[in-house]
Protein backbone atom coordinates (compact mmCIF):
# COMPACT_ATOMS: atom_id res chain seq x y z
CA UNK A 1 0.00 0.00 0.00
CA UNK A 2 1.85 3.52 -1.05
CA UNK A 3 2.09 6.02 1.02
CA UNK A 4 2.81 9.34 0.70
CA UNK A 5 1.95 13.05 1.35
CA UNK A 6 -0.63 13.80 -1.38
CA UNK A 7 -0.61 16.89 -3.51
CA UNK A 8 -3.41 18.29 -5.86
CA UNK A 9 -1.05 17.24 -8.87
CA UNK A 10 -0.28 14.11 -7.65
CA UNK A 11 -3.92 13.08 -7.25
CA UNK A 12 -4.02 14.34 -11.08
CA UNK A 13 -1.06 12.80 -12.19
CA UNK A 14 -1.04 8.98 -10.29
CA UNK A 15 -1.93 6.42 -13.07
CA UNK A 16 -4.17 3.34 -12.49
CA UNK A 17 -3.00 0.10 -12.13
CA UNK A 18 -3.05 -2.97 -14.75
CA UNK A 19 -5.22 -4.74 -12.86
CA UNK A 20 -7.48 -4.67 -9.62
CA UNK A 21 -7.14 -1.29 -7.48
CA UNK A 22 -4.34 0.44 -5.66
CA UNK A 23 -4.86 2.80 -2.77
CA UNK A 24 -2.60 5.14 -2.25
CA UNK A 25 -2.54 6.33 1.44
CA UNK A 26 -2.24 10.23 2.96
CA UNK A 27 1.17 10.66 5.06
CA UNK A 28 -0.18 12.50 7.98
CA UNK A 29 -3.53 11.85 7.41
CA UNK A 30 -4.30 8.20 9.09
CA UNK A 31 -6.76 5.66 6.63
CA UNK A 32 -7.38 8.54 4.32
CA UNK A 33 -6.33 6.99 1.24
CA UNK A 34 -7.16 7.98 -2.60
CA UNK A 35 -8.11 4.47 -4.05
CA UNK A 36 -7.76 4.47 -8.27
CA UNK A 37 -9.06 1.33 -10.20
CA UNK A 38 -7.72 -0.21 -13.14
CA UNK A 39 -10.26 1.20 -15.38
CA UNK A 40 -9.17 5.13 -14.54
CA UNK A 41 -11.47 5.54 -11.70
CA UNK A 42 -10.76 7.52 -8.35
CA UNK A 43 -12.28 7.89 -5.60
CA UNK A 44 -11.31 8.98 -1.62
CA UNK A 45 -11.55 6.26 1.14
CA UNK A 46 -11.52 6.06 4.46
CA UNK A 47 -10.46 3.22 6.64
CA UNK A 48 -11.07 2.95 10.39
CA UNK A 49 -11.78 0.62 12.85
CA UNK A 50 -15.40 0.30 15.47
CA UNK A 51 -14.23 -2.25 17.83
CA UNK A 52 -12.18 -4.76 16.55
CA UNK A 53 -13.78 -4.53 12.75
CA UNK A 54 -12.15 -2.36 10.17
CA UNK A 55 -14.07 -0.59 8.04
CA UNK A 56 -14.30 1.62 4.79
CA UNK A 57 -15.90 4.46 4.10
CA UNK A 58 -16.09 6.58 0.42
CA UNK A 59 -16.17 10.08 0.75
CA UNK A 60 -16.16 10.61 -2.65
CA UNK A 61 -14.86 10.52 -6.30
CA UNK A 62 -12.66 12.54 -7.94
CA UNK A 63 -12.09 15.08 -9.10
CA UNK A 64 -16.06 16.02 -7.96
CA UNK A 65 -14.70 15.99 -4.50
CA UNK A 66 -10.76 17.76 -3.87
CA UNK A 67 -8.23 16.45 -2.55
CA UNK A 68 -8.82 19.65 0.31
CA UNK A 69 -12.43 18.66 0.48
CA UNK A 70 -11.40 14.40 0.83
CA UNK A 71 -9.30 16.12 3.97
CA UNK A 72 -11.95 18.01 5.50
CA UNK A 73 -14.38 15.02 5.54
CA UNK A 74 -11.84 12.87 6.78
CA UNK A 75 -11.32 15.51 9.81
CA UNK A 76 -15.38 15.10 10.00
CA UNK A 77 -15.60 10.80 10.00
CA UNK A 78 -12.38 10.71 12.15
CA UNK A 79 -14.18 13.12 15.20
CA UNK A 80 -16.93 10.17 14.48
CA UNK A 81 -15.26 7.47 15.24
CA UNK A 82 -12.94 9.07 18.50
CA UNK A 83 -16.50 9.90 19.89
CA UNK A 84 -17.52 5.87 19.07
CA UNK A 85 -19.72 6.46 16.16
CA UNK A 86 -19.79 4.63 12.99
CA UNK A 87 -19.16 8.01 10.17
CA UNK A 88 -20.48 5.51 7.27
CA UNK A 89 -23.76 5.29 9.66
CA UNK A 90 -24.18 8.75 10.92
CA UNK A 91 -22.41 10.82 7.90
CA UNK A 92 -25.04 10.73 4.80
CA UNK A 93 -25.05 14.27 5.34
CA UNK A 94 -26.68 13.71 8.35
CA UNK A 95 -29.02 11.35 7.19
CA UNK A 96 -31.28 10.04 9.89
CA UNK A 97 -28.98 11.64 12.81
CA UNK A 98 -30.32 13.77 14.88
CA UNK A 99 -27.22 15.41 16.77
CA UNK A 100 -26.77 19.29 15.69
CA UNK A 101 -24.05 18.83 13.57
CA UNK A 102 -25.34 15.97 11.30
CA UNK A 103 -28.33 17.92 11.13
CA UNK A 104 -26.67 21.20 10.21
CA UNK A 105 -25.00 19.60 7.46
CA UNK A 106 -27.99 18.18 5.98
CA UNK A 107 -29.73 21.18 6.61
CA UNK A 108 -26.99 23.04 3.98
CA UNK A 109 -27.07 20.16 2.19
CA UNK A 110 -30.66 20.70 1.20
CA UNK A 111 -32.03 24.08 2.20
CA UNK A 112 -28.69 26.15 1.45
CA UNK A 113 -28.06 24.39 -1.89
CA UNK A 114 -29.00 27.22 -3.67
CA UNK A 115 -27.49 29.87 -1.22
CA UNK A 116 -24.51 31.27 -3.05
CA UNK A 117 -23.42 32.01 0.59
CA UNK A 118 -23.66 28.76 1.98
CA UNK A 119 -20.19 28.47 2.42
CA UNK A 120 -20.14 31.29 4.98
CA UNK A 121 -23.00 29.99 6.65
CA UNK A 122 -21.50 26.95 7.39
CA UNK A 123 -18.59 28.74 8.61
CA UNK A 124 -20.57 31.07 10.53
CA UNK A 125 -22.22 27.73 12.21
CA UNK A 126 -18.88 25.84 12.44
CA UNK A 127 -17.47 28.87 14.14
CA UNK A 128 -20.16 30.27 16.57
CA UNK A 129 -22.06 27.51 17.12
CA UNK A 130 -20.44 23.95 16.88
CA UNK A 131 -18.11 23.79 19.27
CA UNK A 132 -21.18 24.36 22.28
CA UNK A 133 -23.10 22.38 20.16
CA UNK A 134 -21.68 20.00 18.03
CA UNK A 135 -22.72 16.71 19.50
CA UNK A 136 -25.74 17.47 21.10
CA UNK A 137 -29.33 15.88 20.54
CA UNK A 138 -30.64 18.97 18.23
CA UNK A 139 -34.28 18.61 20.40
CA UNK A 140 -32.35 18.87 23.35
CA UNK A 141 -31.29 22.26 22.46
CA UNK A 142 -33.32 24.77 23.69
CA UNK A 143 -34.25 29.12 24.19
CA UNK A 144 -31.62 29.33 27.29
CA UNK A 145 -29.02 27.50 24.91
CA UNK A 146 -29.65 29.53 21.92
CA UNK A 147 -29.35 32.80 24.11
CA UNK A 148 -26.24 31.37 25.83
CA UNK A 149 -24.90 30.57 22.11
CA UNK A 150 -25.84 34.50 20.81
CA UNK A 151 -25.19 36.06 24.12
CA UNK A 152 -21.60 35.45 23.80
CA UNK A 153 -21.35 36.29 20.62
CA UNK A 154 -22.42 39.59 21.51
CA UNK A 155 -20.36 39.76 24.85
CA UNK A 156 -17.16 39.64 22.72
CA UNK A 157 -18.12 42.77 20.04
CA UNK A 158 -19.86 40.83 17.27
CA UNK A 159 -23.13 41.99 17.26
CA UNK A 160 -23.86 41.73 13.63
CA UNK A 161 -22.53 38.20 13.63
CA UNK A 162 -24.90 37.85 16.68
CA UNK A 163 -27.60 38.81 14.57
CA UNK A 164 -26.83 36.48 11.31
CA UNK A 165 -26.14 33.51 13.05
CA UNK A 166 -29.17 34.03 15.13
CA UNK A 167 -31.24 34.34 11.40
CA UNK A 168 -29.49 31.54 10.44
CA UNK A 169 -30.40 29.38 13.49
CA UNK A 170 -34.04 30.19 13.28
CA UNK A 171 -34.52 29.07 9.51
CA UNK A 172 -32.58 25.82 10.16
CA UNK A 173 -34.84 24.73 13.24
CA UNK A 174 -37.93 25.81 11.01
CA UNK A 175 -36.40 23.78 8.69
CA UNK A 176 -35.97 21.30 11.02
CA UNK A 177 -39.51 21.38 12.65
CA UNK A 178 -41.08 20.87 9.05
CA UNK A 179 -39.06 17.63 8.44
CA UNK A 180 -40.32 16.00 12.09
CA UNK A 181 -36.49 16.56 13.17
CA UNK A 182 -37.73 18.50 16.54
CA UNK A 183 -41.61 19.51 17.80
CA UNK A 184 -40.74 23.35 18.23
CA UNK A 185 -38.27 25.53 17.28
CA UNK A 186 -36.19 27.35 20.45
CA UNK A 187 -35.40 30.89 18.27
CA UNK A 188 -39.20 31.53 17.33
CA UNK A 189 -40.52 35.21 18.49
CA UNK A 190 -36.66 35.71 19.80
CA UNK A 191 -35.58 39.44 19.22
CA UNK A 192 -32.33 40.18 17.50
CA UNK A 193 -29.95 41.35 19.74
CA UNK A 194 -28.55 45.21 18.75
CA UNK A 195 -29.06 46.59 15.49
CA UNK A 196 -27.68 46.35 11.98
CA UNK A 197 -26.74 49.82 10.75
CA UNK A 198 -27.02 49.77 6.99
CA UNK A 199 -23.16 51.18 5.43
CA UNK A 200 -23.55 54.38 4.03
CA UNK A 201 -19.80 55.04 3.02
CA UNK A 202 -19.52 56.30 -0.29
CA UNK A 203 -15.94 57.62 -1.51
CA UNK A 204 -15.76 61.20 -2.90
CA UNK A 205 -14.48 62.63 -5.78
CA UNK A 206 -10.88 63.02 -4.23
CA UNK A 207 -11.15 59.45 -2.59
CA UNK A 208 -12.29 57.91 -5.70
CA UNK A 209 -9.71 59.36 -8.30
CA UNK A 210 -7.45 58.43 -5.55
CA UNK A 211 -8.31 54.44 -5.30
CA UNK A 212 -8.30 55.08 -9.23
CA UNK A 213 -4.53 56.13 -9.51
CA UNK A 214 -3.54 53.61 -6.86
CA UNK A 215 -4.77 50.72 -8.95
CA UNK A 216 -3.34 52.18 -11.83
CA UNK A 217 0.06 51.60 -9.48
CA UNK A 218 -1.20 48.27 -7.97
CA UNK A 219 -0.83 46.82 -12.01
CA UNK A 220 -2.33 43.20 -13.18
CA UNK A 221 -4.48 41.68 -12.44
CA UNK A 222 -6.69 43.57 -9.47
CA UNK A 223 -5.74 47.19 -10.78
CA UNK A 224 -8.20 47.03 -13.87
CA UNK A 225 -10.62 44.76 -12.08
CA UNK A 226 -11.03 47.30 -9.61
CA UNK A 227 -11.19 49.86 -12.22
CA UNK A 228 -14.00 48.09 -13.84
CA UNK A 229 -15.85 47.82 -10.28
CA UNK A 230 -16.29 51.64 -10.55
CA UNK A 231 -17.02 51.65 -13.95
CA UNK A 232 -19.63 48.72 -13.78
CA UNK A 233 -21.47 49.14 -10.24
CA UNK A 234 -20.73 45.44 -10.25
CA UNK A 235 -20.37 43.16 -7.36
CA UNK A 236 -16.48 41.97 -7.06
CA UNK A 237 -17.39 38.27 -8.05
CA UNK A 238 -19.26 39.44 -11.08
CA UNK A 239 -15.94 41.36 -12.19
CA UNK A 240 -13.61 38.99 -10.41
CA UNK A 241 -15.04 35.71 -11.77
CA UNK A 242 -15.68 37.56 -15.14
CA UNK A 243 -15.75 34.99 -18.79
CA UNK A 244 -14.36 36.03 -22.09
CA UNK A 245 -17.63 34.36 -23.20
CA UNK A 246 -19.27 37.02 -21.25
CA UNK A 247 -18.34 39.62 -23.12
CA UNK A 248 -19.96 40.60 -25.79
CA UNK A 249 -20.23 43.32 -29.06
CA UNK A 250 -23.63 44.45 -29.55
CA UNK A 251 -24.13 46.83 -32.61
CA UNK A 252 -20.36 47.80 -31.92
CA UNK A 253 -20.95 48.58 -28.30
CA UNK A 254 -19.60 46.26 -25.68
CA UNK A 255 -21.29 44.68 -22.87
CA UNK A 256 -20.94 41.79 -19.73
CA UNK A 257 -23.53 39.46 -20.00
CA UNK A 258 -24.47 37.58 -16.95
CA UNK A 259 -26.26 34.19 -16.39
CA UNK A 260 -28.73 33.65 -13.76
CA UNK A 261 -26.18 31.63 -11.80
CA UNK A 262 -23.62 34.40 -11.69
CA UNK A 263 -25.86 37.07 -10.00
CA UNK A 264 -26.41 37.57 -6.42
CA UNK A 265 -30.34 37.09 -7.48
CA UNK A 266 -30.42 34.11 -9.40
CA UNK A 267 -31.48 36.96 -12.86
CA UNK A 268 -29.38 37.15 -16.12
CA UNK A 269 -28.26 40.83 -16.08
CA UNK A 270 -26.38 42.66 -18.82
CA UNK A 271 -23.70 45.60 -18.00
CA UNK A 272 -23.18 47.82 -20.56
CA UNK A 273 -19.79 48.77 -21.31
CA UNK A 274 -18.85 52.84 -21.48
CA UNK A 275 -16.29 53.66 -23.82
CA UNK A 276 -13.65 53.72 -20.31
CA UNK A 277 -14.99 50.95 -19.32
CA UNK A 278 -14.40 49.19 -22.75
CA UNK A 279 -11.03 50.87 -23.05
CA UNK A 280 -10.04 48.70 -20.08
CA UNK A 281 -11.09 45.32 -21.25
CA UNK A 282 -10.16 46.08 -24.41
CA UNK A 283 -6.32 46.18 -22.89
CA UNK A 284 -6.39 43.48 -20.88
CA UNK A 285 -4.04 40.71 -21.27
CA UNK A 286 -5.61 37.10 -22.13
CA UNK A 287 -3.39 34.32 -20.21
CA UNK A 288 -3.38 31.79 -22.52
CA UNK A 289 -6.18 30.31 -23.51
CA UNK A 290 -7.93 30.87 -19.67
CA UNK A 291 -11.63 31.38 -20.04
CA UNK A 292 -11.32 33.87 -17.05
CA UNK A 293 -10.68 37.34 -17.62
CA UNK A 294 -9.07 38.00 -14.29
CA UNK A 295 -6.28 35.03 -13.68
CA UNK A 296 -3.21 34.82 -12.82
CA UNK A 297 -2.69 30.51 -13.42
CA UNK A 298 -4.81 30.18 -16.47
CA UNK A 299 -7.01 27.39 -14.23
CA UNK A 300 -8.82 29.73 -11.85
CA UNK A 301 -10.45 33.40 -11.37
CA UNK A 302 -8.32 35.73 -9.43
CA UNK A 303 -8.15 35.27 -5.65
CA UNK A 304 -6.36 37.70 -2.49
CA UNK A 305 -8.95 40.33 -3.21
CA UNK A 306 -8.45 40.99 0.84
CA UNK A 307 -4.45 40.98 0.00
CA UNK A 308 -4.74 43.32 -3.05
CA UNK A 309 -6.80 45.61 -1.16
CA UNK A 310 -4.79 46.20 1.29
CA UNK A 311 -1.53 47.22 -1.24
CA UNK A 312 -4.38 49.52 -2.37
CA UNK A 313 -5.37 51.40 0.80
CA UNK A 314 -1.58 52.04 0.87
CA UNK A 315 -1.29 53.37 -2.51
CA UNK A 316 -4.64 55.72 -2.22
CA UNK A 317 -4.22 56.35 1.52
CA UNK A 318 -7.87 57.02 2.06
CA UNK A 319 -10.02 56.47 4.87
CA UNK A 320 -10.92 53.46 5.60
CA UNK A 321 -13.71 51.62 3.09
CA UNK A 322 -14.48 48.70 1.36
CA UNK A 323 -14.40 47.60 -1.50
CA UNK A 324 -18.61 46.90 -1.91
CA UNK A 325 -18.42 50.71 -1.08
CA UNK A 326 -17.03 51.09 -5.20
CA UNK A 327 -20.47 49.66 -6.40
CA UNK A 328 -22.38 52.14 -3.83
CA UNK A 329 -20.30 55.07 -4.70
CA UNK A 330 -20.85 53.80 -8.40
CA UNK A 331 -25.11 54.18 -7.05
CA UNK A 332 -24.26 57.63 -5.41
CA UNK A 333 -22.90 58.94 -8.40
CA UNK A 334 -25.40 58.00 -10.89
CA UNK A 335 -28.04 59.64 -8.68
CA UNK A 336 -26.19 62.76 -8.30
CA UNK A 337 -25.78 62.83 -12.52
CA UNK A 338 -30.05 62.70 -12.14
CA UNK A 339 -30.19 59.19 -13.01
CA UNK A 340 -33.82 58.26 -12.61
CA UNK A 341 -33.85 55.76 -9.46
CA UNK A 342 -35.13 53.26 -11.95
CA UNK A 343 -32.69 52.86 -13.77
CA UNK A 344 -29.44 52.83 -11.32
CA UNK A 345 -31.81 49.88 -10.27
CA UNK A 346 -31.36 48.19 -13.55
CA UNK A 347 -27.24 49.41 -13.45
CA UNK A 348 -27.17 47.32 -10.42
CA UNK A 349 -29.16 44.30 -10.95
CA UNK A 350 -31.67 44.71 -7.81
CA UNK A 351 -34.94 43.30 -8.20
CA UNK A 352 -35.81 45.28 -4.82
CA UNK A 353 -36.94 48.86 -4.36
CA UNK A 354 -38.55 50.39 -7.02
CA UNK A 355 -38.88 47.28 -8.88
CA UNK A 356 -40.09 44.41 -6.41
CA UNK A 357 -43.27 42.98 -5.57
CA UNK A 358 -46.35 43.57 -8.26
CA UNK A 359 -43.95 45.46 -10.35
CA UNK A 360 -40.93 43.42 -10.41
CA UNK A 361 -43.43 41.21 -12.05
CA UNK A 362 -45.17 43.18 -14.29
CA UNK A 363 -42.23 44.92 -15.65
CA UNK A 364 -40.33 44.14 -17.97
CA UNK A 365 -38.65 46.54 -19.82
CA UNK A 366 -35.06 45.76 -19.42
CA UNK A 367 -33.47 49.35 -19.67
CA UNK A 368 -30.79 48.58 -21.96
CA UNK A 369 -30.54 51.90 -23.29
CA UNK A 370 -31.12 53.74 -20.26
CA UNK A 371 -28.77 51.71 -18.63
CA UNK A 372 -25.94 52.65 -21.47
CA UNK A 373 -26.28 56.40 -21.11
CA UNK A 374 -26.24 56.21 -17.29
CA UNK A 375 -23.13 54.56 -17.24
CA UNK A 376 -21.67 56.62 -19.89
CA UNK A 377 -21.91 59.21 -17.85
CA UNK A 378 -20.81 58.06 -15.06
CA UNK A 379 -17.66 57.24 -16.92
CA UNK A 380 -17.59 60.93 -18.41
CA UNK A 381 -18.18 61.84 -15.02
CA UNK A 382 -14.63 60.25 -14.09
CA UNK A 383 -13.03 61.25 -17.18
CA UNK A 384 -13.91 64.73 -15.83
CA UNK A 385 -12.05 64.14 -12.90
CA UNK A 386 -9.27 63.00 -14.46
CA UNK A 387 -9.05 65.74 -16.34
CA UNK A 388 -8.77 67.83 -13.79
CA UNK A 389 -6.60 65.94 -11.67
CA UNK A 390 -4.18 66.24 -14.49
CA UNK A 391 -4.32 69.89 -14.69
CA UNK A 392 -3.18 70.35 -11.26
CA UNK A 393 0.09 68.22 -12.19
CA UNK A 394 -0.99 64.96 -11.20
CA UNK A 395 0.14 62.29 -13.91
CA UNK A 396 -2.59 60.02 -14.56
CA UNK A 397 -3.20 56.85 -16.70
CA UNK A 398 -6.73 56.97 -17.69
Amino acid sequence: MPKKSLTDAAVQRLKPPPKGQVDHFDMGYPGLALRISYGGGKSFVYFYRIGARLRRMTLGTYPAISLAEAREAWRDARQDVKAGRDPSQARQYGRGATDFKNVAAEWIVRDQAKNKSRRIVARLLDVNVLPFWGHRQIADIGRRDVLDVIDGIVDRGAVITARRVQAHLHRLFAWAVGRGIVAVNPLSNLPKPGSEAPRERALTDAELMAVWQGADELGWPFGPAFRLLILTGARRAEIGELRWSEIAKIDGRGEIKLSGDRTKNGRPHIIPLSTLAAGVVENLPRVGDSEFVFTVDGKKPISGWTRAKAKLDKLAAIEPWRTHDLRRTTATGLQKLKVPLTVTEAVLGHTTGSRAGIVGVYQVHNYADEKRSALEAWARHIETLLGQRASNVVSLTA
